[in-house]
């Protein structure tokens, strides 16, 4: 029905064309200005507090491990909308107030680094016991032998699911319009508001966010193949 009264309406199609046209500009500029540096840089101290909270888990110390349990069973066992939703609208309740953007960066940090911690715990685990042995005789210390022997070892296997955890936050970071961040798919929000084509902006955002996403796709299968060229078979 939809379509029909498209098709069979050449005035409403011209419509659409023009609302499409300009509306792609805006779309284009809230990706690049707001929701891909809020994932790159999401992504990158969300990925630091990983390999922190990673180091915690796997550590002798019962506190730190503790304390890294507690933090990947909260942030896990709650939605990502509702942590967004504390920081930016709970938060002032207690006289904290974060502005849009950073409190976004924050939810999204936090969340990337509980996941992605059982991520680079896994791949640290799947390193043989023999390589710390190894390092241990001929003298490493334990921060070398993370340093110069596991993490880049535990780097490669670690690629594909990191980067699936990119390409989600990619699309996450739509969240960020419930908490006025004037990201991509706020701004078709903004513009379907004025002409009730709720439809067309929102697929438009759509497909904009499968570009993206799909690049990314290619981008992570280079990564695969170039560090599989190390990998004996």
């Amino acid at each position: 029905m939809y379509l029909n009264s498209i098709f069979s309406d050449p005035e409403r199609m011209e419509r659409l064309v023009g609302i499409a046209q300009t509306s792609f500009l805006p779309l284009i500029e809230a990706a690049v200005q707001f929701t891909l540096p809020l994932s790159v840089i999401s992504f990158i101290l969300g990925l630091i507090l990983a390999v922190l909270t990673a180091l915690a888990r796997i550590s002798t110390v019962r506190p730190l491990q503790w304390i890294a349990r507690v933090y990947v069973s909260i942030i896990r066992g709650t939605p990502l909308l509702v942590q967004l939703f504390i920081l930016f609208y709970g938060l002032p309740t207690v006289g904290i107030t974060i502005d849009p953007f950073p409190a976004a960066v924050i939810g999204f940090s936090l969340n990337v680094g509980a996941y992605a911690s059982e991520v680079i715990r896994a791949a640290i685990l799947s390193i043989p016991k023999g390589q710390w042995e190894a390092a241990d005789t001929i003298g490493m210390s334990y921060s070398q032998t993370l340093r110069r022997v596991i993490l880049p070892q535990a780097s490669r296997v670690s690629v594909p699911p990191l980067s699936n955890t990119f390409i989600s936050l990619v699309k996450d970071t739509s969240l960020a319009a419930l908490i006025l961040v004037t990201e991509m798919f706020r701004v078709a929000q903004q513009i379907a508001a004025t002409n009730y084509e709720f439809l067309l902006l929102y697929g438009q955002a759509a497909v904009i966010y499968w570009v993206i996403c799909f690049s990314l796709s290619l981008v992570q299968g280079r990564l695969e193949h170039r560090f599989d060229r190390y990998v004996s078979r």
